[in-house]
Protein backbone atom coordinates (compact mmCIF):
# COMPACT_ATOMS: atom_id res chain seq x y z
CA UNK A 1 0.00 0.00 0.00
CA UNK A 2 1.49 3.30 -1.22
CA UNK A 3 0.61 7.01 0.29
CA UNK A 4 -1.27 7.38 -2.39
CA UNK A 5 -3.75 4.46 -2.21
CA UNK A 6 -7.01 4.75 0.13
CA UNK A 7 -7.75 3.21 3.16
CA UNK A 8 -9.92 0.29 2.87
CA UNK A 9 -12.21 0.34 5.92
CA UNK A 10 -13.49 -2.82 6.86
CA UNK A 11 -17.43 -3.31 6.91
CA UNK A 12 -19.90 -5.59 6.54
CA UNK A 13 -23.04 -4.07 7.19
CA UNK A 14 -25.50 -6.85 5.32
CA UNK A 15 -24.09 -9.62 7.25
CA UNK A 16 -25.53 -10.38 10.59
CA UNK A 17 -23.96 -8.96 13.79
CA UNK A 18 -23.47 -12.00 15.11
CA UNK A 19 -19.52 -11.40 16.09
CA UNK A 20 -17.60 -9.17 18.03
CA UNK A 21 -15.50 -8.10 15.08
CA UNK A 22 -11.93 -6.87 15.20
CA UNK A 23 -11.98 -3.88 12.16
CA UNK A 24 -9.94 -5.42 9.92
CA UNK A 25 -10.17 -7.92 6.71
CA UNK A 26 -7.54 -10.17 5.67
CA UNK A 27 -6.57 -10.63 2.18
CA UNK A 28 -3.98 -13.96 1.65
CA UNK A 29 -1.85 -15.14 4.16
CA UNK A 30 2.16 -17.27 4.18
CA UNK A 31 2.83 -19.46 6.55
CA UNK A 32 2.18 -18.11 10.38
CA UNK A 33 1.50 -14.87 8.48
CA UNK A 34 -1.59 -13.17 7.19
CA UNK A 35 -1.72 -9.50 5.42
CA UNK A 36 -5.12 -7.42 5.49
CA UNK A 37 -6.44 -5.74 2.22
CA UNK A 38 -4.55 -2.83 3.23
CA UNK A 39 -1.33 -4.42 3.11
CA UNK A 40 -0.62 -4.71 7.03
CA UNK A 41 1.69 -8.08 8.21
CA UNK A 42 0.27 -10.01 11.53
CA UNK A 43 1.48 -13.25 12.86
CA UNK A 44 -1.13 -15.40 13.05
CA UNK A 45 -1.57 -16.44 16.89
CA UNK A 46 -4.86 -17.72 16.45
CA UNK A 47 -4.79 -19.85 13.25
CA UNK A 48 -8.65 -19.28 12.77
CA UNK A 49 -8.91 -20.52 16.37
CA UNK A 50 -7.03 -23.92 16.42
CA UNK A 51 -7.99 -24.50 12.44
CA UNK A 52 -5.20 -23.68 10.29
CA UNK A 53 -2.96 -26.64 10.93
CA UNK A 54 -0.63 -25.95 7.85
CA UNK A 55 -0.72 -22.59 8.41
CA UNK A 56 -1.74 -20.27 5.09
CA UNK A 57 -0.75 -21.28 1.75
CA UNK A 58 1.01 -24.59 2.24
CA UNK A 59 3.46 -25.29 -0.90
CA UNK A 60 2.38 -29.15 -0.11
CA UNK A 61 -1.92 -28.41 0.60
CA UNK A 62 -2.27 -26.13 -1.87
CA UNK A 63 -1.55 -28.18 -4.79
CA UNK A 64 -3.29 -30.79 -3.42
CA UNK A 65 -6.62 -29.03 -3.37
CA UNK A 66 -6.16 -27.14 -6.34
CA UNK A 67 -6.08 -30.73 -8.15
CA UNK A 68 -9.11 -32.06 -5.92
CA UNK A 69 -11.44 -28.84 -7.30
CA UNK A 70 -10.32 -29.65 -10.67
CA UNK A 71 -11.78 -33.23 -10.48
CA UNK A 72 -14.71 -33.22 -8.18
CA UNK A 73 -15.57 -31.18 -5.12
CA UNK A 74 -18.87 -32.33 -3.98
CA UNK A 75 -21.09 -35.70 -4.59
CA UNK A 76 -23.98 -36.95 -2.49
CA UNK A 77 -23.70 -39.34 0.09
CA UNK A 78 -25.40 -41.78 -1.76
CA UNK A 79 -22.04 -43.27 -3.48
CA UNK A 80 -19.42 -44.47 -1.92
CA UNK A 81 -16.50 -41.23 -1.95
CA UNK A 82 -12.76 -43.08 -2.05
CA UNK A 83 -10.82 -40.69 0.40
CA UNK A 84 -13.44 -41.39 2.89
CA UNK A 85 -11.80 -44.51 3.45
CA UNK A 86 -8.63 -43.15 3.15
CA UNK A 87 -9.10 -40.40 5.76
CA UNK A 88 -11.60 -42.84 7.75
CA UNK A 89 -8.80 -45.47 7.65
CA UNK A 90 -5.84 -43.11 9.04
CA UNK A 91 -8.06 -41.77 12.03
CA UNK A 92 -9.10 -45.47 12.80
CA UNK A 93 -5.21 -46.21 12.83
CA UNK A 94 -3.88 -42.88 14.38
CA UNK A 95 -6.66 -43.60 17.33
CA UNK A 96 -7.17 -46.89 17.76
CA UNK A 97 -10.66 -47.15 17.48
CA UNK A 98 -12.86 -48.48 14.95
CA UNK A 99 -15.03 -46.41 12.46
CA UNK A 100 -15.89 -42.67 11.36
CA UNK A 101 -18.73 -40.45 10.70
CA UNK A 102 -17.91 -37.39 8.68
CA UNK A 103 -19.54 -33.89 8.94
CA UNK A 104 -18.77 -30.52 8.23
CA UNK A 105 -18.26 -28.52 11.38
CA UNK A 106 -17.26 -29.47 15.78
CA UNK A 107 -20.80 -28.96 16.19
CA UNK A 108 -22.12 -31.11 13.75
CA UNK A 109 -19.74 -33.87 15.11
CA UNK A 110 -20.90 -32.69 18.60
CA UNK A 111 -24.81 -33.02 17.86
CA UNK A 112 -23.70 -36.38 16.31
CA UNK A 113 -21.96 -37.50 19.36
CA UNK A 114 -25.19 -36.86 21.50
CA UNK A 115 -27.36 -38.79 19.54
CA UNK A 116 -24.98 -41.58 19.38
CA UNK A 117 -24.95 -41.60 23.11
CA UNK A 118 -28.99 -41.55 23.27
CA UNK A 119 -29.37 -44.00 20.52
CA UNK A 120 -26.95 -46.22 23.00
CA UNK A 121 -29.83 -45.43 25.99
CA UNK A 122 -32.40 -46.65 23.79
CA UNK A 123 -31.14 -49.46 22.46
CA UNK A 124 -30.37 -50.72 26.03
CA UNK A 125 -34.29 -49.86 26.87
CA UNK A 126 -33.30 -46.67 28.84
CA UNK A 127 -36.34 -44.38 27.49
CA UNK A 128 -34.90 -40.76 28.39
CA UNK A 129 -31.53 -41.16 28.35
CA UNK A 130 -29.03 -38.42 30.43
CA UNK A 131 -25.51 -37.75 29.48
CA UNK A 132 -22.89 -35.66 32.02
CA UNK A 133 -21.94 -33.08 30.75
CA UNK A 134 -19.43 -30.10 32.86
CA UNK A 135 -19.14 -26.55 33.62
CA UNK A 136 -17.43 -24.21 31.86
CA UNK A 137 -17.88 -26.71 28.84
CA UNK A 138 -18.28 -25.38 24.72
CA UNK A 139 -19.94 -28.08 22.54
CA UNK A 140 -21.33 -25.66 20.11
CA UNK A 141 -24.53 -23.19 19.80
CA UNK A 142 -27.17 -25.59 18.00
CA UNK A 143 -29.76 -26.15 20.54
CA UNK A 144 -28.74 -29.62 21.45
CA UNK A 145 -24.77 -28.67 21.87
CA UNK A 146 -25.73 -25.34 23.52
CA UNK A 147 -27.70 -26.98 26.06
CA UNK A 148 -24.52 -29.51 26.82
CA UNK A 149 -22.40 -26.42 26.85
CA UNK A 150 -21.78 -25.22 30.40
CA UNK A 151 -21.70 -21.59 30.09
CA UNK A 152 -25.34 -19.77 30.63
CA UNK A 153 -24.11 -16.56 28.60
CA UNK A 154 -24.40 -17.96 25.61
CA UNK A 155 -26.97 -19.97 26.41
CA UNK A 156 -29.40 -16.83 27.58
CA UNK A 157 -32.02 -16.07 25.06
CA UNK A 158 -32.17 -19.78 24.01
CA UNK A 159 -34.61 -21.40 26.55
CA UNK A 160 -36.08 -23.67 26.95
CA UNK A 161 -32.91 -25.83 26.94
CA UNK A 162 -32.68 -29.90 26.01
CA UNK A 163 -33.67 -31.91 28.78
CA UNK A 164 -30.81 -34.73 29.45
CA UNK A 165 -28.24 -33.38 31.04
CA UNK A 166 -26.50 -33.69 34.36
CA UNK A 167 -23.94 -30.96 34.55
CA UNK A 168 -20.10 -31.95 37.02
CA UNK A 169 -17.30 -29.95 38.10
CA UNK A 170 -13.85 -30.53 36.09
CA UNK A 171 -11.22 -32.72 38.30
CA UNK A 172 -13.59 -33.85 40.41
CA UNK A 173 -14.32 -37.29 40.42
CA UNK A 174 -16.25 -37.99 43.15
CA UNK A 175 -18.58 -35.04 42.56
CA UNK A 176 -19.28 -37.06 39.24
CA UNK A 177 -19.85 -40.38 41.13
CA UNK A 178 -22.36 -38.24 43.68
CA UNK A 179 -24.09 -36.46 40.29
CA UNK A 180 -24.63 -40.38 39.21
CA UNK A 181 -25.24 -42.07 42.27
CA UNK A 182 -28.24 -44.40 41.95
CA UNK A 183 -29.33 -42.56 38.68
CA UNK A 184 -30.58 -45.57 36.51
CA UNK A 185 -30.64 -43.15 32.91
CA UNK A 186 -27.24 -42.03 32.42
CA UNK A 187 -25.21 -43.60 29.29
CA UNK A 188 -22.60 -41.59 28.84
CA UNK A 189 -19.71 -38.69 30.11
CA UNK A 190 -19.18 -35.75 27.55
CA UNK A 191 -16.09 -33.25 27.72
CA UNK A 192 -13.09 -31.90 26.22
CA UNK A 193 -9.69 -33.22 27.06
CA UNK A 194 -8.86 -29.50 26.95
CA UNK A 195 -11.54 -27.12 27.43
CA UNK A 196 -11.39 -24.37 24.34
CA UNK A 197 -13.94 -21.58 25.00
CA UNK A 198 -14.08 -22.57 28.29
CA UNK A 199 -10.93 -20.61 29.46
CA UNK A 200 -8.32 -23.53 28.03
CA UNK A 201 -8.54 -25.72 31.11
CA UNK A 202 -7.35 -29.15 30.70
CA UNK A 203 -8.16 -32.29 32.33
CA UNK A 204 -5.84 -34.05 34.81
CA UNK A 205 -4.32 -37.14 34.11
CA UNK A 206 -5.32 -38.94 37.16
CA UNK A 207 -8.75 -37.85 36.39
CA UNK A 208 -9.07 -38.92 32.41
CA UNK A 209 -8.33 -42.57 33.68
CA UNK A 210 -10.74 -42.63 36.57
CA UNK A 211 -14.02 -41.35 34.29
CA UNK A 212 -12.38 -44.13 31.53
CA UNK A 213 -12.69 -47.18 34.79
CA UNK A 214 -16.20 -45.74 35.45
CA UNK A 215 -17.86 -45.56 32.26
CA UNK A 216 -16.22 -49.15 32.17
CA UNK A 217 -17.80 -50.05 35.30
CA UNK A 218 -21.53 -48.50 34.39
CA UNK A 219 -21.15 -49.63 30.80
CA UNK A 220 -21.51 -45.87 29.82
CA UNK A 221 -19.86 -43.93 26.80
CA UNK A 222 -17.05 -42.57 27.54
CA UNK A 223 -16.95 -39.37 24.39
CA UNK A 224 -14.21 -36.64 24.57
CA UNK A 225 -14.44 -33.66 22.58
CA UNK A 226 -10.92 -33.32 20.79
CA UNK A 227 -12.44 -30.62 18.41
CA UNK A 228 -10.35 -28.04 19.50
CA UNK A 229 -7.62 -29.99 21.24
CA UNK A 230 -6.81 -33.04 18.99
CA UNK A 231 -5.39 -33.45 15.45
CA UNK A 232 -1.54 -33.09 16.87
CA UNK A 233 -2.15 -29.71 18.55
CA UNK A 234 -0.78 -30.99 22.02
CA UNK A 235 2.02 -33.00 20.86
CA UNK A 236 -0.02 -36.02 20.45
CA UNK A 237 -2.59 -36.43 17.86
CA UNK A 238 -5.54 -36.72 20.66
CA UNK A 239 -5.10 -34.42 23.59
CA UNK A 240 -6.55 -37.49 25.79
CA UNK A 241 -3.71 -39.79 24.29
CA UNK A 242 -1.18 -38.31 27.39
CA UNK A 243 -3.16 -40.32 29.55
CA UNK A 244 -3.11 -43.55 28.10
CA UNK A 245 -6.78 -43.98 27.10
CA UNK A 246 -9.01 -44.61 24.61
CA UNK A 247 -12.39 -42.92 24.23
CA UNK A 248 -15.85 -44.51 23.13
CA UNK A 249 -16.65 -41.26 20.69
CA UNK A 250 -14.37 -38.83 19.79
CA UNK A 251 -15.67 -35.88 18.04
CA UNK A 252 -13.25 -33.76 16.04
CA UNK A 253 -13.21 -31.10 13.22
CA UNK A 254 -11.26 -27.79 13.56
CA UNK A 255 -7.23 -28.47 12.15
CA UNK A 256 -8.45 -31.51 10.35
CA UNK A 257 -8.89 -30.06 7.38
CA UNK A 258 -6.23 -27.18 7.90
CA UNK A 259 -8.96 -24.18 6.81
CA UNK A 260 -11.43 -27.06 4.75
CA UNK A 261 -14.59 -27.55 6.26
CA UNK A 262 -14.63 -31.38 8.12
CA UNK A 263 -15.79 -32.66 11.08
CA UNK A 264 -15.63 -36.38 12.14
CA UNK A 265 -17.33 -38.62 14.85
CA UNK A 266 -14.95 -41.36 15.61
CA UNK A 267 -16.50 -44.42 17.23
CA UNK A 268 -14.71 -47.38 19.27
CA UNK A 269 -16.09 -50.90 18.97
CA UNK A 270 -18.68 -50.01 21.89
CA UNK A 271 -19.81 -47.64 19.90
CA UNK A 272 -19.05 -48.54 15.95
CA UNK A 273 -22.82 -50.02 15.45
CA UNK A 274 -25.28 -47.97 17.07
CA UNK A 275 -25.92 -45.77 14.01
CA UNK A 276 -27.42 -47.51 11.17
CA UNK A 277 -28.82 -46.54 7.64
CA UNK A 278 -31.38 -43.76 8.36
CA UNK A 279 -30.29 -43.30 11.97
CA UNK A 280 -28.10 -39.90 10.75
CA UNK A 281 -26.90 -38.37 8.10
CA UNK A 282 -25.48 -34.91 6.10
CA UNK A 283 -25.22 -33.66 2.71
CA UNK A 284 -21.69 -31.65 2.79
CA UNK A 285 -19.68 -34.24 5.23
CA UNK A 286 -17.40 -36.42 3.69
CA UNK A 287 -17.65 -34.58 0.10
CA UNK A 288 -14.50 -34.90 -1.74
CA UNK A 289 -12.70 -32.03 -1.26
CA UNK A 290 -13.12 -31.92 2.29
CA UNK A 291 -11.48 -35.75 2.34
CA UNK A 292 -8.45 -34.69 0.92
CA UNK A 293 -8.02 -31.68 3.07
CA UNK A 294 -8.09 -34.29 5.97
CA UNK A 295 -5.99 -36.64 4.16
CA UNK A 296 -3.08 -34.08 2.83
CA UNK A 297 -3.48 -32.67 6.26
CA UNK A 298 -2.47 -35.88 7.83
CA UNK A 299 -0.10 -36.97 4.86
CA UNK A 300 1.75 -33.38 5.35
CA UNK A 301 1.79 -33.09 9.70
CA UNK A 302 3.87 -37.12 9.96
CA UNK A 303 6.14 -36.04 6.74
CA UNK A 304 6.89 -32.67 8.39
CA UNK A 305 7.10 -33.84 12.27
CA UNK A 306 4.72 -31.31 13.11
CA UNK A 307 3.31 -33.05 16.54
CA UNK A 308 7.24 -32.94 17.67
CA UNK A 309 7.06 -29.52 16.57
CA UNK A 310 4.04 -28.63 18.50
CA UNK A 311 5.55 -30.22 21.54
CA UNK A 312 8.96 -28.36 21.24
CA UNK A 313 7.20 -24.99 20.27
CA UNK A 314 4.81 -24.88 22.58
CA UNK A 315 7.07 -25.60 25.51
CA UNK A 316 9.40 -23.18 24.61
CA UNK A 317 6.27 -20.31 24.14
CA UNK A 318 5.09 -21.72 27.68
CA UNK A 319 8.08 -20.90 29.29
CA UNK A 320 8.89 -18.00 27.94
CA UNK A 321 5.55 -16.21 28.73
CA UNK A 322 6.34 -17.35 32.32
CA UNK A 323 10.02 -15.56 32.16
CA UNK A 324 8.78 -12.60 30.64
CA UNK A 325 5.36 -12.15 32.73
CA UNK A 326 7.03 -13.46 36.12
CA UNK A 327 6.20 -10.20 37.91
CA UNK A 328 2.84 -10.52 37.20
CA UNK A 329 2.42 -14.19 38.34
CA UNK A 330 4.38 -13.63 41.80
CA UNK A 331 1.72 -10.53 42.27
CA UNK A 332 -1.41 -12.54 40.96
CA UNK A 333 -2.12 -10.32 38.34
CA UNK A 334 -1.68 -12.86 36.04
CA UNK A 335 -3.08 -16.20 37.54
CA UNK A 336 -2.47 -18.40 35.41
CA UNK A 337 -0.43 -19.82 32.38
CA UNK A 338 -1.58 -23.17 31.54
CA UNK A 339 -2.36 -25.83 28.79
CA UNK A 340 -0.07 -27.97 26.16
CA UNK A 341 1.93 -27.88 23.16
CA UNK A 342 0.53 -24.88 20.79
CA UNK A 343 -2.65 -24.46 22.78
CA UNK A 344 -2.02 -21.98 25.41
CA UNK A 345 -3.62 -19.92 27.91
CA UNK A 346 -2.76 -16.70 30.13
CA UNK A 347 -5.53 -16.09 32.67
CA UNK A 348 -5.54 -12.35 33.75
CA UNK A 349 -7.23 -11.19 37.01
CA UNK A 350 -8.95 -8.86 35.22
CA UNK A 351 -11.39 -9.12 32.10
CA UNK A 352 -8.92 -8.36 28.97
CA UNK A 353 -10.59 -8.25 25.80
CA UNK A 354 -9.58 -5.26 24.92
CA UNK A 355 -6.08 -6.96 24.08
CA UNK A 356 -7.88 -8.49 21.06
CA UNK A 357 -7.98 -5.20 19.27
CA UNK A 358 -4.14 -3.73 20.74
CA UNK A 359 -2.56 -6.69 19.88
CA UNK A 360 -4.21 -6.51 16.27
CA UNK A 361 -3.09 -2.38 16.03
CA UNK A 362 0.60 -4.30 17.02
CA UNK A 363 0.70 -7.00 14.37
CA UNK A 364 -0.56 -10.06 16.23
CA UNK A 365 -3.24 -12.02 16.34
CA UNK A 366 -5.36 -13.88 19.35
CA UNK A 367 -8.21 -14.54 21.09
CA UNK A 368 -9.97 -13.89 24.60
CA UNK A 369 -11.97 -16.24 26.06
CA UNK A 370 -13.87 -16.52 29.25
CA UNK A 371 -13.42 -13.26 29.36
CA UNK A 372 -9.95 -13.09 31.27
CA UNK A 373 -7.77 -15.91 29.21
CA UNK A 374 -5.45 -14.88 26.30
CA UNK A 375 -5.88 -18.27 24.20
CA UNK A 376 -2.87 -19.41 21.63
CA UNK A 377 -3.88 -21.56 19.41
CA UNK A 378 -1.27 -20.77 16.20
CA UNK A 379 -0.51 -23.07 13.36
CA UNK A 380 1.15 -26.59 14.26
CA UNK A 381 4.12 -25.21 11.86
CA UNK A 382 4.95 -22.15 13.96
CA UNK A 383 8.85 -21.70 14.57
CA UNK A 384 10.63 -20.91 18.06
CA UNK A 385 11.82 -17.86 17.00
CA UNK A 386 7.87 -17.15 15.73
CA UNK A 387 7.00 -17.63 19.26
CA UNK A 388 9.55 -15.32 20.71
CA UNK A 389 8.01 -12.80 18.59
CA UNK A 390 4.65 -13.57 20.09
CA UNK A 391 6.28 -12.94 23.42
CA UNK A 392 8.02 -9.85 22.20
CA UNK A 393 4.58 -8.33 20.67
CA UNK A 394 2.11 -9.76 23.10
CA UNK A 395 3.63 -9.61 26.90
CA UNK A 396 4.37 -5.45 27.17
CA UNK A 397 0.64 -5.64 25.83
CA UNK A 398 -0.38 -7.51 29.18
CA UNK A 399 2.01 -5.58 31.35
CA UNK A 400 0.63 -2.10 29.96
CA UNK A 401 -2.61 -3.10 29.74
CA UNK A 402 -2.39 -4.38 33.79
CA UNK A 403 -1.25 -1.23 35.13
CA UNK A 404 -3.88 1.09 33.48
CA UNK A 405 -6.44 -1.79 34.63
CA UNK A 406 -4.96 -1.25 38.50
Amino acid sequence: MTAATPFIEASSPHVMNTYGRVPIALSHGQGCRVWDVNGKPYLDALGGIAVNTLGHNHPKLVPALQDQIAKIIHSSNYYHVPNQEVLAKKLVELSGMTNVFFCSTGLEANEAALKLARKFGHDKGIERPEIVVYEKAFHGRSIATLSATGNPKVQAGFGPLVEGFVRVPLNDIEALKAATQGNPNVVAVFFEAIQGEGGVNPMHMDYLKAVRQLCDERDWLLMIDEVQCGMGRTGKWFAHQWAGIQPDVMPLAKGLGSGVPVGAVVAGPKAANIFQPGNHGTTFGGNPLAMRAGVETIRIMEEDGLLANAAKVGAHLAAALAAALQTELASKAVREIRGQGLMLGIETAKPCSALVGQCAANGLLISVTADNVIRLVPPLIMTVAEADEVVSILCPLIKQFLLDAA
